[in-house]
This record gives C-alpha cells, structure tokens and sequence, in this order.
C-alpha cells in the first residue's frame, strides 16, 4: 500500500468505527435490560419555558413556581411574550429561592404575535435586543437569545437572522431556535463560533442520522427534546434509535416543556413525570446529564 493512499485508509477505519459504535449502541438501546429501570428521580433543568402575557391571569407566579417545585425543577430558561413575563419570573426573588428554582433569563424576539413571521428582517427587533441587553434583569444579565421561529428555513438568511446570530457569538450569548435542519446549517454558517440550542431537535420529523450529523459537525450544538416525534414509542419510552442516539451525544441534550399555550401550565407536572420515564431508559450518569448536568453546566447553576 503506498503512502499516499494511508489517510484514506484511515478514513474508512474511522468511518467503519463510528458505524460500528452506532450499531453497537442501537443493540444496547433495544436490550430486554431495559426492563430494569425505573424512572430519573434527581433534579431537572426545564430550558425551554414561556409565561406568557396570556398565562399570567389563569396560572400566576405561585401557580407555576407550585408547579416547578412539585416536580422536582431547580432551573428554567424563561422566554415569554413580551419580555415582561420573563422580568416578572427574574423579580421575584425571594418567592424563586423560596421554591429552589434558578432564573435563566432569555431576551424572546416576539413583542406581539404578529413578531413570529417577520423578525428575522425587522431592524426593530434587533434593536430591541440591544435595549433589552443594556436594560438586563433583576436575576442579572441575559444569558441568551429566543426561542424564536423560522417557518421557512431560507429566512435565516435574512438580514436580522444574521445579526442576531452574529451578536450572540460576540456576546458569549446561547440561541434557542425552533427551526428545520437546513436553517441549522444556515445559522451556524453565520456564527460558527455560536452556541445554538435546537428547540425539539427537529419539531417536523429530522431523521435521526441527520440529527447525529448535524452534531458532530458543529460541536457547540445541543438539542432542546419537548415535543419530538419519535422521541418516545407508544408506551412513553425511549425509542431505539433515539436512546442510541442519546447514550452516544448524552452531553448534547436538555429537556424543556415548552409551555407555549395554557394547557402546557395545566398538565406542567405530568410534562415532567413524562420526561422523568424516558430518562429512566438510560443508565443514571447519562440521565442525570440530560436532565440537569447539561443546562447546569451550560449557565453555569449549581
């Protein structure tokens, strides 16, 4: 064999391990062993929460904290609709610490439902952003950007959408995008150097071996789980190729409740007794990192 020929030799024999470890891992994930676990009982990190201006009237601030205490959450990532939601959770800082819940404040891009379709080519929105990071919050700065939505992945090149990308990576800012894996390309292609948090990883149906190449080719992406499809098979666990996915990237995932509407307040609880099951499915130390490790380390809670 000659010289020149090495590396890509060498190529295939890496490529042949990393399938050879996905295979191995997919073998594992459908183990009748999985049987034995039961269901994660340390604390968790919701990095994906909304309290937005129609939930404050039916479900207001000791409802919620109520909420989060009971099931077991120590942080939250809140992003609302406005702004003020989020102010109101990052205020109250006794009633926070009273129920053991850590503000992780966001800077949402929408003032009004009507923001969702034209953000990313508003420079209002941007300077918006701006305001918001001077004005801070009683719990201390922004710590990051979203959730916001692209509903056609081609509107990630839009003017706003770079910059907003651009500021978070000069800022040390994290994103929460709820988009389709060709705006994630998209995104980053922007940054590169920013950190980007997929909200659902792929709401709309991204295989998951695109998911796990989209991973190892940004290493600063991580993968937000509420509302996934495929996540979980018909009895709430983990599906094989998802608990492959996640015992191999386990230090790329968080879990969220995305309580975008009312009813996500009123059923809160059982969102996270949800994710509690799934997170069962994996050995403990791979758990508790999706779970709480992950966001914890990310915002720097302890």
């Amino acid at each position: 064999m000659s010289i020149a020929r090495l590396p890509e030799c060498r190529s295939w024999r890496q490529r042949r391990s990393g399938l050879a470890l996905s295979l191995l891992l997919l073998a594992l994930a459908a183990s009748p062993l999985r049987a034995q676990q039961q269901a994660y009982v340390g604390p968790l990190f919701d990095a994906h929460l909304h309290y937005n201006e129609e939930a404050q009237q039916p479900h207001p601030l000791a409802d919620v904290l109520g909420r989060m205490q009971r099931s077991g959450v120590r942080a939250i990532v809140a992003n609302s609709r406005p702004n003020d939601g989020t102010q109101t959770l990052a205020a109250a800082r006794e009633a926070t610490a009273a129920a053991g819940v850590r503000v992780v404040p966001f800077i949402r891009l929408y003032r009004n439902r009507a923001d969702y379709n034209s953000w990313f080519a508003d420079p209002s929105i941007y300077q918006m952003v701006l305001d918001e990071l001077k004005r801070g919050t009683p719990a201390g700065p922004y710590r990051g950007i979203g959730e916001f939505h692209l509903y056609d992945s081609a509107n990630a090149d839009g003017p706003v959408a770079r910059q907003l990308m651009q500021l978070a990576a000069e800022r040390g800012l994290v994103v929460l995008a709820h988009v389709d894996d060709v705006a994630i390309d998209k995104l980053m292609t922007h940054a590169p150097q920013a950190r980007l948090v997929w909200a659902h990883t792929g709401i709309g149906g991204t295989p998951v071996e695109r998911v796990r190449a989209l991973l190892q080719r940004y290493p600063a992406l991580m993968g937000e789980l509420s509302y996934r499809p495929g996540l979980t098979d018909g009895s709430g666990r983990l599906s094989a190729d998802w608990r492959a996915l996640l015992m191999q990237h386990s230090t790329r995932f968080m879990i969220g409740s995305d309580t975008w509407v009312n009813q996500r307040w009123q059923y809160y609880e059982g969102l996270m007794q949800e994710a509690r099951a799934w997170l069962g499915d994996l050995p403990p130390e791979q758990a508790r990192r999706i779970a709480w490790g992950n966001g914890a380390a990310l915002f720097g809670v302890e």
